[in-house]
């Protein structure tokens, strides 16, 4: 079979993006199955010594899709996604989608370009008698925190899109429903495994002592993280006794430190804020951890890279019990009550996490990682099936 000719199109590292990694971890293993050629960025070079980048073609990003390539143009709403967006209203492609709520990105574009008239016409067309007027408020700077989650507007870019891949079924749904004559396939998310062998070292550097629970968050720093419920949940299990230290990893966002709320809660020695990780750091921050907490409300539909980070080092987690966290097993990832009524939930589960339930949670999660298909070279080979499959279905169209 002759293999497919991809054009890759996506924030690549060192960008520091939940995308660029996921395309650093699954482009060896798909360069192995097809003939890739990936975009630069605009004004990216390639890091020295990436061994992901070894072997790979790359084409400007001002450069036109090639007439045999399929274009696989990856869509996120933050603004490293604007080029995306760009490409794919110039000459559409397949749509490799890594955001349900698409409406950050176009806030993003029309501040950026001050195409305000077209961001009006966009969530106009996506949510028709409401979108305009949202759009003319926002202008403005008249909003509401949910605004993006209850308009994503979704339908502005991809109904520019030949067909659209996305990573849970949930997302399938929403894309289908808005979307109704467009392919759409569902396959699932590429997380490598990341395993680190300084559990000890980690834990001493971290200040647990023997016997604490190590919770641990990951990911960009946003309201919508739901660190508020974790810090209250900490506090909480600590007045029953409890002993947990709980560890933030990744880069705050522009939205306020978390400092004032660990001390107005009395948590300055169960918190430490790490800030953004390394590799072989998150590799050790991941063993030192005994369970994560992913408890994101409102969600702009991703699959949380983060959640299975998690579960490819066998540790547990905590979700939000809502929308597509619920397709994950519930015995590796334990509800929470979305926003502040989670804090019952949180005390629950962990007040008495420990010993045999901790370890057949363990073995669950690891087990929901691989049956998953979210090893990389088993994600490449799903992802490739969805593009032939799709492809061939676009061809019959003619």
């Amino acid at each position: 079979m002759t293999p497919l000719k991809l054009l890759w199109a996506s924030p690549l590292p060192p960008i520091r993006s939940g995308v660029a990694d996921y395309a650093a971890e699954i482009l060896p293993a798909l360069a192995e199955r097809a003939d890739v050629v990936v975009v630069r960025p605009p004004g990216w070079e390639a890091p020295p010594g990436a061994a992901w980048a070894r072997g790979l073609s790359f084409l400007d990003s001002a450069a036109a899709t090639p007439p045999d390539r399929l274009s696989l143009l990856h869509l996120g709403n933050n603004p490293y996604h604007l080029w995306i967006a760009k490409r794919l209203r110039q000459a559409g492609g397949i749509v490799v989608l890594h955001d349900t709520v698409l409406h950050h990105l176009l806030v993003e574009e029309a501040a950026t370009e001050g195409a305000w008239e077209r961001f009006e016409e966009e969530l106009e067309m996506a949510h028709p008698g409401q979108g305009g007027a949202l759009a003319r408020g926002r202008r403005w700077g008249f909003w509401g925190r949910l605004d993006p989650f209850l308009f994503p507007a979704r339908r502005a870019l991809l109904a520019h899109a030949q067909a659209v891949i996305v990573h849970s079924r949930r997302a399938a749904q929403v894309v289908a429903a808005d979307l109704p004559a467009t392919p759409v396939r569902c396959v699932p998310l590429a997380v490598a495994r990341v395993l680190g062998d300084g559990r000890r070292a980690m834990r001493a550097r971290l200040g647990a002592r023997a016997g604490e629970l190590v919770v641990v968050h990951l990911g960009y720093l946003t309201p919508a993280k739901g660190l508020a419920t974790v810090l209250e949940g900490v506090a909480a299990l600590r007045s029953l006794g409890v002993a947990v230290r709980l560890v933030v990893v990744g880069e705050e966002s522009g939205f306020g430190s978390l400092e004032p709320t660990v001390r107005s809660l009395g948590l300055e020695g169960q918190v430490v804020v790490w800030g953004w990780a390394t590799q072989e750091e998150l590799a050790d921050l991941l063993a030192a951890a005994d369970v994560g907490v992913v408890p994101r409300y409102p969600t702009a539909g991703e699959t949380s890279a983060a959640a299975l980070r998690f579960l490819a080092a066998g540790k547990p987690i905590l979700v939000s019990g809502y929308a597509q966290f619920l397709e994950l097993p519930a015995e590796a990832a334990l509800r929470l009550c979305p926003d502040a009524a989670g804090v019952a939930d949180f005390v629950r589960h962990l007040a008495s996490f420990s010993g045999e339930r901790r370890k057949a949670a363990g073995r669950a999660a690891q087990r929901a990682w691989r049956e998953g298909g979210h090893d990389p070279r088993d994600a490449a080979q799903h992802l490739l099936a969805a593009v032939g499959e799709v492809a061939g279905g676009l061809a019959g169209r003619g």
